[in-house]
């Protein structure tokens, strides 16, 4: 992955560094040998010389930490690569048919059942155009749909005729959401596909977003600080509230590996991590999925996909955010995402619904608290953020 060869780099130009510093350290070695020699300047230079070696020894330890912060690094994005790998398992293994398009509806990825429902192999999807497979009497409201589709920031519903690679024609139910980048432009589409043709209308209902989880099951309440018990064969989903994820590298440093926030899913059971903890950052209200259900249910396996690529696309995040390689970079990356996640609407900019410790943004940044609190307070004097009367930040609305 690029994100290996990026860390590879970095080591190596630290490690030149280091070669270059212990020259110096023999160069001044041997100038203080050839100085103490001459009686004439042997009360004066030396101190100067004996200043120099005070001044690489401290080169030294700043070396160190630069090992230390890239092994970290390293684990860091490790743990998160893991996640992502099983996310992408869940994707792939997903019973209903996931694309990815560019805003002009080319496709640019699909999982296997996409490929199935279509009757194309994966590989001669990619770069086909999603247009080519509508029925031709419906093309032109496709269009129509694709070019209205980024001025809706929530999910869409359409339902429409597809055509499979040999002639078959089927009915599709397509769930559509835009991504954004951090100017608001269109990235690319995510397209849910299902095939409705023998479905009956109360099982399509069922499928829809507004599906009730909470209706026919206990609500389970946690205080805010709360640790949230983890069962292997059950999924959370979050009904209220903000929990968050996290694991340990083995020198008990926590990593913040993902926010499960309202409309999310989360438990053990979707992670490979050996070490899971989930807390509750709010009062939150959570509601028991258990995973039997969810495999003898193909509707519920449904409704739940949708809430399951959310935890991908967050993993997705994380996983840049930890590959970026100046620090400042990362927290701008992480403001943002928690910006998407539980941002509001308010006079002066976005307030993050979300009150996290300068220790939590330090483990999401891959760096330390100290580091954290500096940059922090460099954003709120270039005006960048500010503070509510609960100290929630407020991203600005800069001009």
């Amino acid at each position: 992955m690029d994100v290996d060869k990026t860390k590879d780099v970095d080591k190596t130009k630290i490690d030149k560094f280091a070669q270059k510093t212990q020259a110096m350290d023999k160069r001044i070695a041997k100038l203080y040998e050839n100085v103490i020699a001459m009686p004439v300047i042997a009360n004066t230079v030396p101190q100067a010389l004996i200043e120099l070696g005070s001044a690489s020894q401290k080169l030294h330890q700043a070396i160190e930490e630069l090992y230390q912060q890239n092994e970290q690094l390293e684990q860091t994005q490790e743990i998160l690569e893991q996640e992502f790998e099983r996310y992408e398992e869940l994707f792939e293994e997903a019973p209903d048919g996931y694309l990815v398009t560019d805003p002009q509806g080319c496709i640019q990825a699909a999982n296997r059942t996409a490929a199935k429902l279509l009757n194309v192999e994966k590989r001669f999807l990619l770069g086909k155009p999603m247009i080519s497979f509508v029925a031709l009497e419906q093309r032109q409201y496709f269009r129509t749909f694709l070019s209205q589709l980024s001025q809706y920031r929530k999910n869409q519903e359409l339902f429409i005729g597809l055509q499979q690679r040999n002639g078959e024609f089927f009915e599709a139910a397509l769930t559509v959401a835009v991504t954004y980048d951090q100017q608001g432009k269109a990235q690319n589409i995510r397209w849910l596909l299902r095939d409705i043709t023998d479905s009956r209308r109360g099982e399509l209902a069922l499928n829809k977003k507004d599906y009730s989880f909470s209706s026919d099951r206990p609500v389970h309440k946690y205080s805010k600080r709360e640790i949230i018990p983890l069962d292997p064969q059950t999924l959370w989903y979050v009904h209220q509230g903000i929990v968050k994820l996290s694991t340990l590298h083995e020198t008990n440093e926590e990593v913040l590996v993902g926010l499960a926030v309202p409309g999310m899913v989360f438990g053990s059971y979707m992670t490979s991590l050996k070490t899971y903890q989930a807390t509750a950052l709010s009062d939150v209200e959570l509601v028991s999925i258990s995973v039997l259900e969810i495999i003898a249910s193909p509707s519920l396996s449904h409704a739940l996909l949708p809430k399951i690529n959310q935890r991908l696309q967050q993993t997705e995040s994380f996983l840049v955010i930890s590959g970026l390689r100046k620090v400042q970079d990362r927290l701008d990356r992480f403001l943002q995402l928690l910006k998407e996640e539980t941002g509001e609407k308010v006079a002066q900019g976005t307030r993050i619904l979300v009150r996290l410790t300068h220790e939590d943004f330090a483990n999401a940044c891959c760096t330390t608290r100290v580091t954290i609190t500096r940059l922090l307070c460099k954003l709120k004097t270039q005006g960048r953020i500010s503070f509510d009367a609960n100290r929630y930040i407020i991203l600005r609305n800069i001009d």
